[in-house]
């Protein structure tokens, strides 16, 4: 289900409706451990630190301009009384803020030039001379005192007219314990390009590899990149669909010189998160099923399947289906609450066992129709089941807000430890949700992660208006960094 769009040209769009899923910080660790402790901790004082992007918004009268915000965690959580606000207006960021350029439409935070502090590159659509369309993707440099434009860079290497940023993925694909970065990076179709770290403050990377990604006249849909296979190295999984037709998917294996070149067969996939749910040393990859392979998703309840880690990378006999008819989860399965839609990883808990939080933006919540919810699945050492699961929506008893129609709550969600007590706290975007008489102008929430799971005292919102950032048909929200998943119609 695609996020709905500005008027702009098809090859544009293509661009846009992809999922790109972010994974795992490089380290000492294994690669399956490391997809359950991503690191956004943009100025290195301890806490995760959360980027929420508003890409329809007006920016310098420019319609679906987009900007991003960076709110900073703390023991008390996030402190929403002081964002940093960052558009290509901003001093230092390359670029100006004009239509259609969707700042934000996609985020990866991770350490591109190895210095331990997390950064963050944002991809935004750019017009070029003659109406030729090409992309960019920004870095934003993390330091002590935390993101600004200051010294940020575009990616380089990248030609003219290129679909630059499209399906970007990080992941540490040859080993070497450095960020490397799968994205559109050149003009031919059929390809895309691996990007290998560390990047040089030019924007730089320290070598490339092109990869034939395609085989027919079909696009990238999602991505996912994790230790699969358990063999200490990331690997990459890409899905394709075709008009309304899911292509399944293929696996690209991490090497010691990078990805392999010949995939293996996958099924077809949605929306994509990776951990290591079991801990059996492989990780794990969740996915939201095409039901019947239909990509329009119309009225689709919603249908997570996970495949569980092997030597010879995702099982596709050892899975596991899981629906709001699942024993233990909340909910019933009904028509258009896409439960699925986003999806995120993290240990909620603490017990060591990933967690899954899943988004639902089209769940009614009583007789409200799209208010939206969002679904904790708890880890364990069976992997994912529907036992403890939680869910949570703005008519929840503690939650900030009240549940209306169109909020499209759980729109967006990410699971990171924002307090640093080293449990994952949930971040929930309402892309859908009115802000007095603004429409659409959005909200982002924070719910605390305890021993117990999920829970919604001390929970807090906030929105473009406390901030004084653009709010008219802005979906604050719509994206969180690392969580770039499809997009969710906004009504």
């Amino acid at each position: 289900m695609g996020i709905r769009r500005p008027a702009v040209s098809t090859a544009v769009v293509a661009a846009l409706i992809g999922t790109f899923s972010v994974q795992i910080v490089a380290g000492t660790a294994s690669a399956a451990d490391r997809a359950t402790a991503v690191r956004e901790d943009f100025d290195g004082d301890g806490y995760q630190d959360v980027a929420v992007a508003a890409p329809a918004a007006t920016v310098g009268g420019h319609t679906w301009a987009g900007y991003i915000t960076i709110t900073y965690g703390s023991a008390n959580g996030l402190d929403t009384a002081h964002p940093t606000v960052i558009t290509q207006d901003t001093p230092g960021v390359p670029g100006v803020s004009g239509d259609n350029g969707v700042f934000g439409y996609a985020m990866v935070p991770r350490d591109l030039d190895g210095d331990g502090l997390t950064d963050l590159a944002v991809t935004t659509r750019e017009y070029q001379p003659e109406g030729n369309v090409s992309g960019s993707v920004i870095v934003l440099w993390g330091r002590g005192t935390g993101i600004s434009g200051q010294d940020s860079v575009r990616v380089t290497g990248a030609p003219a007219n290129a679909d630059v940023g499209g399906d970007i993925t990080a992941g540490d694909f040859d080993g070497d314990g450095h960020t490397d970065l799968f994205m559109g990076n050149g003009d031919e179709y059929d390809y895309r390009n691996v990007l290998y770290g560390p990047f040089d403050r030019t924007g730089a990377p320290a070598r490339e590899q092109r990869l034939m990604v395609f085989s027919t006249d079909n696009t990238i849909s999602s991505t996912a990149a994790g230790d699969f296979d358990g063999d200490g190295i990331e690997d990459l999984a890409t899905f394709y669909v075709y008009e309304n037709h899911a292509e399944g998917g293929k696996l690209w294996l991490g090497t010691k010189d990078g990805l392999s070149t010949v995939p293996q067969r996958l099924s077809s996939a949605s929306a994509t998160a990776v951990a290591d749910f079991d801990k059996d040393g492989y990780a794990d990859l969740a996915t939201r099923v095409f039901p019947g392979g239909d990509t329009e998703l119309v009225d689709d309840p919603g249908t997570i399947k996970i495949y569980y880690g092997s030597a010879a990378g995702p099982s596709q006999t050892r899975t596991r289906t899981i629906t709001q008819q699942t024993a233990g989860v909340p909910g019933v399965s009904e028509k258009n609450d896409h439960f699925g839609a986003r999806l995120s990883a993290g240990d909620v808990n603490g017990d060591g066992y990933p967690d899954l939080a899943v988004g639902v933006p089209g769940e009614a919540i009583g007789s409200v129709a799209k208010a939206g919810s969002v679904v904790l699945l708890k880890g364990g050492s069976g992997g994912l089941t529907g036992t403890g699961a939680q869910a949570f929506h703005q008519d929840t008893a503690g939650v900030p807000g009240v549940a209306e129609k169109n909020d499209v709550f759980g729109g967006s969600v990410r699971l990171l430890d924002v307090t640093g007590d080293g449990k994952a706290d949930l971040t929930a975007g309402a892309p859908g949700e009115d802000l007095g008489t603004v429409r659409n102008g959005g909200a982002v929430w924070l719910l605390r992660g305890t021993a117990s799971g999920l829970t919604a005292s001390k929970s807090s919102a906030h929105n473009p208006v406390d901030f004084g950032g653009p709010s008219a048909q802005a979906e604050y929200g719509e994206n969180l960094s690392g969580d770039n998943g499809p997009g969710v119609q906004i009504p």
